[in-house]
């Protein structure tokens, strides 16, 4: 008795198969790697403006120790533009700054995250550091 060995490998339709599920693994892990990377730059604005906020509160209670009540006149005195190593925002609040080019300063206390084009100004007056209208 002879057999003939038949050669291994796949059919044209075990190969469609596997390319439809690859496809359809693929629709739904891309939207949700899309939403981590806005949720990643939504975290790194947040903690930037966070630090700024707990860097004014420090220099206010800094004040108020002293027996005055005041607020920082600015947050930095970087110029309009981009943060960079040569040009890091929020240098009166925070120790060494912010030095992501993701902030440009656009204004005396006014400031802008680049990624979701949101403007946060700043009140001497009270305190605030906000995101505006």
């Amino acid at each position: 008795m002879s057999f003939r060995t038949r050669p291994s490998a796949f059919t044209l339709v075990e190969l469609v198969m596997v390319i439809v599920i690859l496809g359809l693994l693929a629709a739904v892990v891309v939207p949700k790697f899309t939403d981590i990377r806005s949720e990643a730059v939504n975290a790194a604005e947040q903690g930037v403006v966070s630090a700024v906020r707990s860097g004014i509160n420090m220099y206010h209670m800094a004040q108020l120790a002293q027996g005055n009540d005041g607020y920082p006149d600015k947050l930095d005195n970087a110029q309009n533009g981009p943060a960079s190593q040569s040009n890091p925002l929020f240098t009166e609040v925070i120790d060494g700054g912010v030095t992501d080019s993701n902030w440009k300063k656009t204004g005396t206390r006014t400031y802008k995250y680049l990624p979701n084009n949101h403007r946060y100004s700043y009140d001497k007056n009270t305190g605030k550091f906000e995101l505006q209208p």
